[in-house]
């Protein structure tokens, strides 16, 4: 290498697998070609499939980089070959110092071993003497925390046991690299935020980090780069916010792609009709609403069909329909909707939920006493809805439901219910944690004792 503080050099990485349609295909590949005459082509029985293409990047001494992706985009082959479990087609790889591995943490425990003699042997692969093993011990096991179960064989043990396990070891040995593949997306909170706490350390002891993950939140949180990987071509590397935007973007169908026919087909996005500055070009007659972008395919409608939710718009900032939106952003958001029917005080509701179907916010025009509202629903009509709030959500992915009703007497008769229907996705923010983002200020001074 020609940098003293470069651990990971890889260079026009290539990795190609070949696929065969049958076993036969198989043995026709292995014997024909060698009964062939010189200077006639090789006939192929197999069909290629690159799993990475020309892939190159460096890591330096105490730099944590993020690699994200879809599924299937070559994460894990990528880390696979830099590990050397896993030889390249083509290209190089070049590495500095000792490697820790957390692709499949527990994977090479014996289950019928104790976890103290699993903690000696796991070290001993890595690279650690007796010796050192004996000094670093009670570290691994307080890191683990599992109290008595240290000296039980690993099969009377809970998954998350020996994922706990298989951490303490690996992070305790103090690596010059740690590739971590989804490794922290496993154990409840308050064991990965002490392995996240201990990676911190481990980047400040100079170990550079590779880390594997999902999560934008993760990348932008902990990661001093990010490369974004995409049917294994590396499309972007740079800031984390930059490239976690640029995947975001991939992930919600706004990335126009350009990249090799890996024969999986795509299912197009279409087009949002043009907006134009008074109404936001919002459908008067026709259901538009699965044409915008956010429309989540998946949402659960129902009611009696007398009035429509035709059509909305969303804006953060005055951006319509943007991919992310951020924190403290001003969210506008209109619907149209058509009444079949005559109705006497149309009822328009609004929820926003987590992922997890967490109920964080909902209301209706009756709650808010919209006054207005009283005077519409004549038949044949269109009412147009518009509301507007700051997005106060922290970081994560939630879910908008829509809802027209009546009532009749104190019950009240749902005519179209869109549960789900638009998908609000809240870009990275690493000023605070949890649901919300309540605007907390703080201060000190000196008191007197």
């Amino acid at each position: 290498m020609s940098s003293d503080h470069t651990t990971i050099r890889v260079s026009n990485l290539s990795k190609r697998y070949e696929i065969y349609d049958s076993p036969r295909d198989r043995l026709k590949q292995f014997v024909l070609p060698r009964l062939q005459r010189g200077g006639q082509p090789a006939r192929q029985y197999f069909r290629e499939f690159w799993a990475l293409r020309d892939v190159s990047f460096d890591v330096k001494q105490g730099e944590t980089v993020g690699i994200i992706g879809r599924n299937g985009s070559g994460k894990s082959t990528l880390l696979q070959i830099i590990c050397g479990t896993l030889s390249p087609t083509g290209g190089n790889v070049e590495t500095r110092g000792r490697i820790a591995a957390m692709l499949e943490l527990g994977s090479g425990f014996n289950p019928e071993f104790t976890g103290r003699e699993n903690v000696y042997m796991n070290a001993a692969v890595l690279g650690l003497t007796p010796a050192e093993i004996d000094e670093r011990f009670d570290r691994i096991a307080a890191f683990a925390d599992i109290g008595s179960f240290m000296d039980q064989p690993i099969k009377t043990y809970s998954s998350g046991m020996t994922v706990r396990l298989a951490f303490a070891v690996q992070s305790q040995i103090d690596p010059d690299i740690l590739i971590v593949d989804e490794a922290l997306s496993v154990g409840d909170a308050k064991f990965q935020a002490k392995c996240f706490d201990r990676l911190r350390q481990l980047k400040d002891n100079g170990t550079s980090i590779l880390l594997v993950t999902h999560s934008s939140e993760q990348i932008v949180t902990h990661c001093t780069k990010a490369i974004l990987l995409n049917q294994g071509v590396q499309l972007e590397t740079g800031k984390p916010k930059q490239v976690v935007n640029r995947y975001l973007d991939l992930l919600f169908g706004k990335e126009k792609q350009a990249l090799p026919d890996s024969g999986a087909s795509t299912r197009a996005v279409a087009a949002a009709p043009a907006l134009d500055s008074s109404e936001h070009g919002l459908s008067r007659n026709d259901d538009l609403f699965a044409t915008r972008h956010g429309y989540n395919p998946h949402e659960y409608r129902w009611g009696d069909g007398t009035a429509s939710i035709l059509d909305f718009y969303l804006a953060a900032d005055g951006v319509p329909y943007p991919t992310v939106v951020a924190t403290g952003q001003q969210i506008t958001l209109s619907v149209t909707v058509k009444f079949h029917a005559q109705f006497y005080r149309p009822i328009l509701g609004i929820t926003i939920k987590t992922k997890e179907g967490v109920t964080v916010y909902g209301v209706n025009s009756e709650t808010l006493e919209c006054a207005p509202f009283h005077e519409l629903g004549r038949s044949g009509s269109v009412m147009q809805a518009d509301a507007a709030f700051v997005c106060r959500l922290a970081p994560g992915d939630y879910f908008i439901s829509l809802g027209i009703a009546s009532k009749e007497g104190e019950e009240a008769i749902p005519h179209d219910r869109r549960y789900d229907s638009i998908h609000l996705q809240v870009g990275p923010n690493t000023v605070m944690f949890g649901l919300v983002d309540l605007e907390l200020n703080m201060m000190a001074k000196e008191v007197v004792a």
